[in-house]
Formats: structure tokens, sequence, C-alpha cells
């Protein structure tokens, strides 16, 4: 389960990545910089999306559970 989580990360890293090499390369051709930035942040927002809904779907199938803080008590 953790290593889904480390690569959903990496895979969300690596879309701001490529937004960011867009905006500083600029487009392909006659293509904008603007449309190649916005897929890579479409992209990364997706993937941040999907991981948040398998975090939400591993703890309601009690794949994962929270580890808080221990109340004393």
């Amino acid at each position: 389960m953790k290593a889904a989580f480390a690569i959903a990360l990496i895979a969300i890293i690596a879309a701001l990545g490529a937004a960011g090499l867009a905006m500083l390369r600029g487009g392909r051709g006659n293509e904008p910089k603007s449309r190649r930035m916005m897929q890579a942040l479409a992209l990364r927002v997706g993937l941040s999306v999907l991981l948040f809904l398998f975090i939400l779907l591993s703890f309601a199938m009690g794949w994962i559970r929270p580890t808080g803080i221990p109340v004393a008590g």
C-alpha cells in the first residue's frame, strides 16, 4: 500500500515538473507554451484527485488505518 502512495506522489511531482519545463521551454512549433503547461497541470490535478479517492477507498475497505496521537486518559 505504501508503494502505491509513493508511486502516485512521484507521478504528481513529475507532472508538476513537466508543467515547469513547459513554462520555461515554450511550445513546440506553433503550439503555445500555455497549452502544454495547462495539460501538465490538469494531469497533476487529476492524479491528486485520484490519490485522494484511493486513500478514501483504502480507509473504507480497511486497508489502511489512521494512526493518530493516542489519547491519555
